[in-house]
């Protein structure tokens, strides 16, 4: 029954968030198009699967991902777990949770290519470019870079180190990135990045960074616990931007073996043909010799 009540509540609060969003619809399409809404009826039952979806996954949200993320952090960060028995931990080494790092690691890979988000925009990117970018190849890398910039997170709140001295970091290598990258994935990077940070990513790496932050002595969850987002955010845009760097290079080196092939058999026919002209030649003259004699 309570479970009930949590639902209604929470699908009443998904009502009144999203009627904004429905009144400014309606209203460009009504008053400013001045046309009807063509398949009201699907329209209609899609705008409830919508509120019933967002109001399940909020439910989900605080019932299962808040609570895991947390829980696997304090965890992993557990001087039982670190010091194998200890009750409390005297000292703060880096390389003692290096389990963290991993589980980091693997949870923002696994979130990040369970992203709905991503998943859109990476299907959009496909069919407009023809194929030329991958989907899966595209979500890997974005995936790869959430990954380590999550696991680096983790590492800087276990040491303690100033959150923008990375950020400043990371996005000077992006700038420099953005001269070097084929302009064509230069936006999409971007936007990558703001689209990695959605509805599965971020209460896990949430969690984990407030949970990691309050059972590390000497860390403020307010001040350490935040920034692991960020991390996510920018590694992303780092990944992407590698990966069409990497594939533009090699490209470029398929097209200068093929060219190369080319030239050498463009050289071998030239040969050929200047081999059998002087071969003809040498029989031309050959005959003649025959002749007046």
């Amino acid at each position: 029954m309570a479970l009930l009540l949590e639902f209604l509540q929470t699908l009443k609060n998904t009502v009144v968030d999203v009627l904004p969003i429905l009144s400014i619809i309606l209203g460009f399409q009504l008053l400013v198009i001045r046309k009807p809404i063509p398949h009201i009826k699907q329209v209609s039952f899609g705008f409830i699967y919508v509120l019933i979806g967002l109001t399940l996954f909020l439910l989900g949200l605080e019932k299962a991902l808040f609570p895991l993320g947390k829980m696997m952090a304090e965890q992993l960060t557990a001087p039982e777990f670190i010091h194998q028995g200890a009750k409390v931990l005297t000292t703060v080494h880096w390389s003692d949770y290096a389990w963290v790092y991993v589980f980091a690691a693997a949870i923002g890979f696994s979130t990040t290519i369970a992203e709905p988000s991503l998943i859109a925009v990476a299907i959009k990117a496909e069919e407009v470019s023809g194929g030329a970018i991958n989907a899966n190849s595209l979500r890997i890398s974005v995936a790869i870079g959430v990954s380590v910039g999550i696991a680096l997170g983790s590492y800087r709140i276990v040491v303690g180190h100033p959150l923008h001295y990375y950020i400043i970091t990371g996005y000077v290598i992006v700038v420099i990135q953005t001269f070097y990258c084929p302009k064509l994935l230069v936006p999409l990077a971007y936007d990558s990045g703001g689209v990695t940070t959605s509805t599965v990513t971020v209460p896990l790496v949430a969690a984990l960074g407030l949970g990691l932050a309050s059972t590390i002595p000497g860390r403020s969850p307010l001040i350490d616990g935040f920034g692991l987002i960020a991390f996510a955010s920018l590694f992303s845009i780092i990944a992407v931007m590698t990966y069409a760097q990497l594939t533009h290079a090699k490209a470029h080196k398929i097209e200068r073996k093929v060219e190369k092939r080319q030239r050498i058999k463009i050289n071998k026919r030239k040969l050929r043909q200047k081999k059998q002209e002087a071969d003809q030649t040498s029989n031309d003259i050959n005959q003649q010799d025959k002749q007046d004699r």
